[in-house]
């Protein structure tokens, strides 16, 4: 049973008060309406447990605070003769704490609007994070002369005050204090800024966030970039590398952008990377099946360090059935797997098929590539 005020009189908190919260307090006026003591330590530490329960729950500063002043006016002003003093205490009291509750509710979505137009113009790189205007000292991160920022996405959304970024927040805190890093959230992923000459905090931030995604999550590190833009140069390259994550099949936990830069590489230029997949790996399409079935015997030798049994294992085929594919492949493109120069190429066209997604999709037009390709 909850504690309700008199309509009128009392709190519209929405929702009544447990009577738990309120354990003990009339024993208190009782006693001091008594003997006319103040509460004693232990009583008050037990109003304070109570009140600490009371905001994990989720209640409000407003509501319990009128549960407690309909309750002083039940217990010293008696049933049927309600003290006047008393219920116009209470009606003001009330009427101060919404005026409260409004400023600070209208004062949080203000910050909250202003971080997140710091996170957005940081990651963009539109203001200097060591700069006058950067606000560093509200919301971080600490003032360094390059930055590294490291990304986690999970199978759903992360939001700024959602499961995952309360833990990681708080990991962050506990281990370095509050402003080492920042943490925010941008288009769902958990971002972290740190000063790019402590590793040891993205490191942190990598481990506790596989943890907190339930290891179903991904997380990306870009370099330490210098400047003023050197944020917004980490953070692309924390994207960067969850983008290539999803195209080539990299499962992670923790990528890093500095081992894989390679790929940026190939991708720079997309149609000469199509005239090599074409070059290299056009005739595949005369094969039963397409090119798909060989393209993924090649993938699947290469990621497994060239080793055939493991390569089979993956493609669940013998040895011997993998052999014979792979000889088809050096008949067809005139490439020999086994061959350490010859090998290259058709990796670097393996990869390039795997970064345009052939021959699921068509290739863009090459200088030497025949329309259609």
């Amino acid at each position: 049973m909850g504690v309700r005020t008199e309509r009128g009189a009392g709190v519209a908190s929405g929702r009544d008060v447990p009577e738990e919260y309120l354990t003990g307090y009339a024993g208190i006026l009782a006693d001091v309406r008594t003997t006319g003591r103040r509460p004693g330590p232990e009583a008050l530490a037990a109003r304070r447990a109570l009140g600490a329960r009371a905001a994990a729950a989720g209640y409000g500063l407003r509501g319990l605070v009128g549960a407690h002043l309909a309750a002083t006016r039940a217990a010293l002003g008696g049933p049927g003769s309600p003290d006047p003093v008393l219920a116009a205490a209470e009606q003001a009291v009330d009427a101060f704490a919404e005026g409260w509750e409004r400023a600070r509710h209208l004062a949080v979505r203000r910050e909250e609007a202003a971080r997140r137009e710091y996170v957005d113009d940081l990651l963009l790189g539109r203001i200097d994070p060591g700069g006058p205007a950067a606000g560093a000292s509200r919301f971080g991160p600490a003032p360094a002369s390059a930055y590294t920022v490291a990304v986690a996405r999970g199978p759903q959304p992360c939001e700024d005050a959602g499961p995952a970024a309360r833990r990681v927040g708080a990991a962050l805190a506990g281990r370095f204090g509050e402003g080492a890093a920042l943490l925010a959230t941008k288009d769902g992923l958990l971002v972290c800024v740190a000063p790019g000459d402590r590793d040891e905090v993205p490191v942190h931030f990598a481990r506790q966030a596989c943890a907190a995604l339930q290891d179903a999550g991904l997380v990306a590190v870009g370099r330490p970039r210098p400047g003023a833009g050197g944020i917004a140069a980490s953070y692309g390259e924390a994207r960067d590398a969850l983008g290539l994550a999803d195209r080539l099949g990299f499962r992670g936990p923790v990528l890093r952008a500095a081992d894989l830069l390679v790929f940026p590489l190939l991708t720079r230029d997309r149609a000469a990377l199509a005239d090599l997949v074409l070059s290299v790996l056009g005739p595949l399409r005369a094969g039963r099946g397409g090119a798909g079935p060989l393209l993924e015997t090649l993938t699947a030798y290469f990621d497994s360090g060239c080793v055939a049994a493991e390569s089979a294992r993956r493609l669940r085929l013998s040895v011997r059935a993998l052999t014979y594919r792979l000889e088809r492949i050096h008949r067809m493109t005139g490439h020999d797997p086994g061959d350490p120069v010859q090998r290259y190429t058709l990796q670097a066209a393996a990869i390039g098929a795997r970064l345009l997604d052939w021959p699921a999709q068509p290739l863009p037009p090459g200088p030497d590539a025949a329309p259609g390709g």
